[in-house]
């Protein structure tokens, strides 16, 4: 306090959470605008009596939104008399001007940690990890703390005094081995047969899903695909989500799980209830199950099952859907299309695999170059869409609605008049359908 006397003084809204008297002694001191010396022992005062002296002092609290609140609910009144601020964690790239700027920080960065200077050829990698680290293809993080682990790992491996794209790459091989545990044994569990997940042929009703794993005390997360079953049996209309009745399935979940129902109830136009039940559930999965980006994929195998038609298991399918059937945004695209990637890698690339993703994320992407080289090769595909309409084409073979050709709403529509009246012949386009499927 008495050094920073005169200027400024910057701490964290977490240390003065964690030391709740340090702060009532800091914030009379500030109030008060005097410095009283006091013993840093509360059972043993001072031996001798100091008199105060002038302050003159500046404080500025840092911290995340939930360490302010925390803050604010402290002391609400302080708050409302301090000037609020907020800093950008990203810098957003609009010419290459921003870009120049955001490069002669990180060279800021490099001189005061005094750390190898970058090569020409190491600006490439270190965008792309930057690039992923951000999310976004058109920002740019600068947060000195990561940007800092980066360039000092990477120190370890320079050339001649220079941080090289060698030196990056190897950095980052090493911190991706080190990191890996986790997710090379949820691999393993795949290959092994421990955890079902079919990569070729087609099944009606089941679909490849794709997520993030998060666990405690794990510095990221990492995709995984899921397998989503959903079987049809004559009933009332009621689709049950299986991880909402077990209670693993958050309020997310269940969300995405009702906006869907909406969606295909809506586009049947029925003039009385659905005379069909249906089940939908993570195979395997016994963790709690949240947020909506698999809904688009819970919806492709609701429609499957509805109309009798199979979907390929070489494709898998990340995205939530409104109530109009658009495709929305998820996060973790990168991860996810890794995860996914990593399996159809181990049993063999068939050059017909790949994922099916929102067209809002390709934006997001930035992926492993053994998976980029992957679809350049055409070894692996990512497919963008727009809406479930375009999504069950490229899972099924068949169009979602055409009146021109055999569809799967109009099978689906087929199938309940079948019910609502068993007597009546099928039209010929309908039979002609199933006895393809069937051969």
């Amino acid at each position: 306090m008495h050094q920073a006397n005169g200027g400024v003084l910057i701490l964290s809204a977490r240390t003065l959470l964690a030391q709740p008297l340090l702060w009532l002694r800091l914030k009379q001191m500030v109030t008060q605008r005097q410095f009283h010396w006091v013993s840093p022992d509360e059972t043993r005062p001072l031996p001798v009596s100091i008199p105060p002296m002038p302050l003159d002092l500046r404080l500025i609290v840092v911290g995340d939104r939930h360490g302010l609140a925390d803050f604010h609910d402290m002391e609400p009144e302080v708050c409302e008399q301090a000037v609020y601020g907020e800093y950008e964690d990203d810098l957003q790239l609009t010419d290459t001007d921003d870009m120049a700027q955001w490069c002669g920080y990180v060279n800021t960065l490099v001189s005061e940690q005094q750390l190898p200077q970058l090569a020409a050829d190491a600006w490439p990698p270190l965008m792309m990890q930057a690039v992923r680290y951000s999310g976004d293809q058109g920002s740019l993080p600068l947060s000195p703390t990561w940007l800092s682990q980066q360039l000092s790992e990477a120190a370890l491996y320079a050339e001649q005094g220079q941080i090289t794209a060698k030196a990056l790459e190897a950095a980052l091989t090493a911190r991706e081995w080190r990191e890996s545990y986790l997710a090379e044994r949820m691999q393993d569990e795949i290959e092994l047969g421990q955890i079902l997940i079919q990569t070729e042929g087609e099944v009606i009703g089941q679909i490849n899903g794709l997520s993030v794993l998060d666990y405690p005390g794990h510095p990221r997360g990492f995709g995984e695909p899921s397998r989503i079953s959903c079987v049809v049996h004559l009933g009332d209309g009621e689709f049950t989500d299986v991880e909402r009745k077990a209670e693993l399935g958050g309020n997310l979940h269940a969300k995405g799980m009702m906006i869907m129902q909406a969606f295909l109830i809506s586009e049947l136009e029925l003039d009385q209830q659905l005379p069909f039940s249906a089940s939908i559930v993570f195979e395997q999965s016994y963790g709690e199950v949240d947020g909506d980006s698999a809904s688009l994929a819970e919806l492709c195998a609701l429609i499957s099952a509805l109309s009798m038609q199979p979907i390929s298991q070489q494709i898998a399918v990340t995205g939530s859907v409104d109530q109009f059937g658009n495709v929305q945004p998820i996060g973790g695209v990168n991860e996810k299309i890794e995860g996914f990637f990593e399996v159809c890698l181990r049993r063999g690339l068939t050059g017909k695999q790949g994922v099916i993703l929102p067209t809002t994320n390709v934006r997001h992407l930035c992926l492993r170059q053994d998976v980029v080289d992957a679809v350049r090769d055409g070894q692996f595909h990512l497919w963008a869409v727009d809406s479930a309409a375009e999504a069950l084409p490229l899972l099924t073979g068949y169009p979602y609605s055409d009146e021109q050709q055999p569809n799967l709403l109009a099978a689906i529509q087929e199938r309940i008049a079948q019910v609502n009246a068993p007597e009546r012949r099928r039209p010929w386009l309908f039979r002609w359908l199933n006895w393809f499927n069937q051969g």
